[in-house]
């Protein structure tokens, strides 16, 4: 393991490293917690004489850095970068990545940001893109053509919970000469890490379960190629949108408790998604951790369990999926997800209005529940109430 100053550490437990990694006490006090370093500038000693490299708060900041050297450890990277916002890192990976006249393949369940961003900006300065099935090994391959320089992916994707094959699509794009982007917000690094299945660049929108307590935004890249997160790190700099020392403590915080979260979202996902299975008004549940879904034995073999996040199409059609979303008490109506609370959302009106009338457009009747760590039998009486059971 190698942090973001090449610095070597033994192996560990995730558990122990996300508690440790970049969480050096403070040298002058002893802090065990790293100090929320709330500056914009460093004294230098003489012209050009930087201490421990840290001169603008744009280009480093010493609470930024611990989060960053924790994120790369978490991820099995060699490089992290901490953003202002997941969309903040997609954008400053594709400013990096491509070029005028560069095509890039993307998942045909993407998050509606992640289309928005293609469809509406990127695509202003040349850059094309294609819509793949990425569960579909032979769709992505015959999505390809010869300018492709990235495939995106999802995985599990957001909101239909799709599961890609990370190494199949891996040597797809390794054949083709291109990149491969796994957004793992779904899974996080706890359950799922994309890099030692062969991918180049990890995306995180931080606010999810990284931060875990729907008081931050923030967004990460994490890469293995010195010279890729080298350029990226240019970049980042370049163009500014980084994570501020709060956001980044905040985050740092949240990491540490991660693995229980994890664990206690998915077995609660879980009980929520076999219950949704045997009830009368809903039609189908989308859910990797159920047998039945197509990509369960994908699922199962490159992650440790299924996450939190289960989608469900109600009988009744769109205004019956609106009431089931307005009929919840404890589950509370919101966007984002993997906070400790539970929440409820109806994507085609809300996180996927974007994706209205496109190739990715969600279904009409589909519900998306972020399921938290509360109390499991209350959140299956709040559902069943909410269907009318």
């Amino acid at each position: 393991m190698t942090d973001t100053h090449g610095n070597q550490h033994a192996p560990r437990g995730f558990e122990t490293t996300a508690i440790h990694a970049g969480n050096t006490p403070d040298p002058v006090t002893g802090a065990v917690v790293p100090p929320i370093y709330q500056v914009s500038t460093y004294k230098q000693d003489g012209v050009g004489g930087l201490r421990g490299g840290y001169e603008y708060s744009r280009s480093a900041n010493p609470t930024r850095t611990a989060l960053e050297e924790n994120l790369a450890a978490l991820e099995g990277g060699r490089r992290g970068l901490a953003f202002a916002s997941g969309l903040a890192a997609e954008d400053c990976l594709l400013r990096t990545l491509l070029a005028p006249g560069d095509h890039v393949v993307i998942p045909n369940d993407a998050y509606g940001g992640t289309f928005r961003l293609f469809a509406k900006v990127v695509s202003r300065w040349g850059v094309e893109w294609s819509v793949a099935d990425t569960s579909d090994v032979d769709a992505v391959r015959a999505a390809l053509t010869p300018k492709t320089k990235a495939i995106w992916v999802e995985t599990p994707s957001n909101p239909l919970l799709g599961i890609t094959d990370i190494a199949a699509v891996a040597q797809v794009a390794r054949e083709a000469g291109a990149r491969l982007v796994v957004d793992n917000t779904f899974a996080s690094p706890y359950l799922q890490q994309p890099l030692a299945l062969g991918a180049d660049v990890v995306v995180h929108s931080m606010t999810k379960y990284m931060g875990g307590h729907s008081d931050v935004v923030g967004g990460a890249l994490i890469v293995n190629d010195d010279a890729l997160g080298d350029d990226l790190a240019y970049h980042q700099n370049a163009m500014g949108a980084v994570a501020g020392p709060f956001d980044a403590w905040l985050v740092l915080r949240g990491i540490k408790t991660l693995p229980v979260r994890m664990d206690r979202h998915s077995e609660n996902a879980t009980r929520v998604a076999e219950m949704l299975t045997r009830h009368p008004r809903v039609t189908k549940v989308l859910y990797p951790g159920l047998p039945e879904h197509p990509g369960h034995e994908t699922a199962a073999k490159q992650m440790k369990a299924f996450g939190g996040m289960v989608s469900f199409q109600v009988d009744g059609g769109e205004e019956a999926a609106v009431e089931v979303c307005n009929r919840t008490k404890l589950f509370t109506l919101g966007e984002s997800l993997g906070g400790v609370e539970s929440l409820i959302e109806h994507p085609g009106r809300m996180t996927h209005a974007s994706v209205a009338g496109s190739a990715l457009e969600v279904p009409a009747d589909l519900v998306r529940l972020s399921v938290g760590i509360e109390s499991v039998d209350d959140l299956l009486a709040d559902l069943q109430q909410a269907l009318g059971a």
